[in-house]
């Protein structure tokens, strides 16, 4: 697991300066949401993924890159305590 600081960190390391060309989203589960965004025809080349402290964590930094950052993406979705993990791409 992840800290939120050091997952804020890596994000902003590897964005750069271009937020709104990339998407952040959270989710229970990584692997699978990955392929669901691929199975769309979403290039996920790109694909980062850190699992967070706890799942508020996870909406915290996914509502800051969105709201904040203008990151493509949208709050709401699968909040249960298992949607921890934050993804980019």
């Amino acid at each position: 697991m992840s800290t939120k600081a050091s997952i804020k960190s890596a994000i902003e390391s590897a964005v750069g300066t271009n937020y709104s060309s990339w998407r952040i989203g959270i989710t229970d589960d990584g692997d699978t949401r990955k392929k669901q965004w691929k199975d769309a025809g979403e290039n996920v080349d790109y694909w980062r993924c850190w699992q967070a402290d706890s799942s508020q964590d996870a909406r915290d930094l996914e509502s800051y890159f969105i709201n904040e950052k203008r990151m493509k993406g949208g709050t709401g979705g699968n909040l249960s305590s298992q949607t921890k993990y934050v993804y980019i791409f």
